[in-house]
């Protein structure tokens, strides 16, 4: 065999060789190689609950997913309104205008993880009770609208802690006997009158859950019968000069009015006066019989 034929035989030899090795290191990669996907699996938050602004009688019914809505734990409404919202007050207005004995019936929502910082006995009153007071402001009389609360455990609020439209709405038939119930209320409200003792200088009341009825009561019977308006009489024990406890306890009935303004009862309703230490209930001998005298009454006129 000739050098120049070993030569082209090497040739072919080595690439052989070379493909035969690269196939099988391809083939190799292929078997042992593996593509690992990684899945990125996001916590999945829970749906914000939303209730629309919606309510029907007979031929009148008004439908939009606007409605008032409240941050967690306050009965304040936040603004502005949308332009539906506003849309659907007018309709309100009007059909009750047209229909003396409706009434529109507002339900506030709420859940019992939120602080009730209100003077009601929960935030559902107390956020339907900031509703009838914005619808009273558009010209629809207290007298049409009443006020409820329901405990919705199911409601979830946004990221931002904000609760959407957490109200309900309904248009009833005023009661027949409203007279004989606002009778039998005003005869609870005299007889029973709220009574709080604080001293001047406190910058909070703290109600318990049957003064929190009382003022409810007080609210509900101001809406519902023309011309009334409620007392707040400020007292003070005898310990001192007359005339300055003559104002120190007009400053306790006008502490205790700011108040009932501040939780929505209209402050043209309120009369806050003072009768110093002219009238005590209890004696002045003593430290309880003074402590008992410091008082502020609220009740009904």
């Amino acid at each position: 065999m000739t050098k120049k034929t070993l030569y082209l035989l090497g040739i072919i030899i080595t690439i052989l060789l070379g493909t035969y090795f690269f196939m099988t290191c391809c083939s190799c990669c292929e078997e042992t190689t593996e593509i690992t996907e990684t899945k990125v699996v996001e916590e999945s938050l829970p749906e914000t609950t939303a209730y629309p602004f919606k309510f029907s009688d007979g031929s009148f019914s008004y439908d939009t997913n606007d409605n008032f809505n409240f941050n967690r734990s306050s009965s304040s409404i936040l603004m502005p309104l949308s332009a539906k919202v506003t849309e659907g007050i007018g309709g309100i207005k009007s059909h009750l205008g047209e229909n003396g004995r409706k009434v529109f019936d507002i339900t506030g929502f709420y859940t019992s993880d939120e602080a009730n910082k209100s003077a009601f006995p929960n935030l559902g009153i107390a956020r339907a009770n900031a509703i009838k007071n914005h619808l009273v402001a558009q010209g629809i009389p207290s007298s049409s609208l009443n006020i409820l609360g329901a405990l919705k455990e199911d409601m979830i609020s946004s990221s931002e802690n904000v609760f959407l439209g957490p109200v309900s709405y309904a248009f009833s038939n005023e009661h027949e006997d409203l007279e004989d119930e606002m009778k039998a209320l005003y005869d609870k409200i005299k007889a029973d009158p709220l009574v709080l003792y604080f001293n001047t200088g406190e910058a909070s009341i703290n109600l318990s859950a049957d003064e929190r009825q009382k003022i409810a009561n007080i609210s509900k019977y101001l809406d519902k019968v023309a011309g009334a308006n409620c007392s707040v009489v400020g007292h003070t024990d005898s310990q001192g000069n007359r005339i300055t406890n003559i104002g120190l306890g007009q400053e306790r009935a006008d502490f205790a009015k700011q108040y009932l303004s501040d939780n929505g009862i209209e402050a043209s309703k309120i009369i806050a006066t003072s009768k110093g230490p002219d009238t005590p209930i209890a004696t002045n001998d003593t430290e309880e019989g003074r402590s008992q005298n410091r008082r502020t009454v609220i009740t009904l006129n």
